[in-house]
């Protein structure tokens, strides 16, 4: 699934929901998710049932939660995880400070060849994540 997130890639902060213990002390881990969890609440990314259904399927593939976890998240912690997980890809790839017509979408491309990327802008000129296996 493709979820749209231009809005969200032209003004947020990403470095406020994804950071390290390096960068931000002892209590980012808790921090950047109190961060997203308040986005989340204000302007959730995923919005709608699907989408939700997309994100929990990513999860489940990932490994990284047991599914009934996964299936007991709310739409809060589904769409702060999914703020994380954007926020990371961003700052990962070096395009957490741009603007949608700042980025170099040709460079993005070479860095996804070696690391992997979900985040692509669209023929419409916005900017998508996909939830895709």
């Amino acid at each position: 699934m493709e979820i749209d997130i231009a809005s969200f890639f032209e003004n947020a902060e990403p470095w406020k929901f994804s950071h390290s213990i390096a960068e931000g002390g002892p209590s980012a881990g808790s921090d950047t998710w109190r961060a997203a969890l308040s986005e989340a609440a204000e302007a959730p990314l995923l919005k709608t049932p699907e989408a939700l259904d997309a994100l929990r399927a990513w999860a489940r593939s990932s490994g990284g939660w047991e599914k009934d976890e996964i299936d007991a998240w709310g739409a809060d912690e589904c769409n702060a995880l999914f703020i994380q997980l954007v926020s990371g890809d961003m700052r990962e790839a070096g395009i957490d400070e741009q603007t949608i017509e700042d980025v170099d979408w040709a460079a993005y491309e070479k860095f996804c060849e070696n690391q992997g990327g979900a985040l692509y802008r669209g023929d419409d000129g916005r900017i998508y994540y996909s939830l895709s296996d």
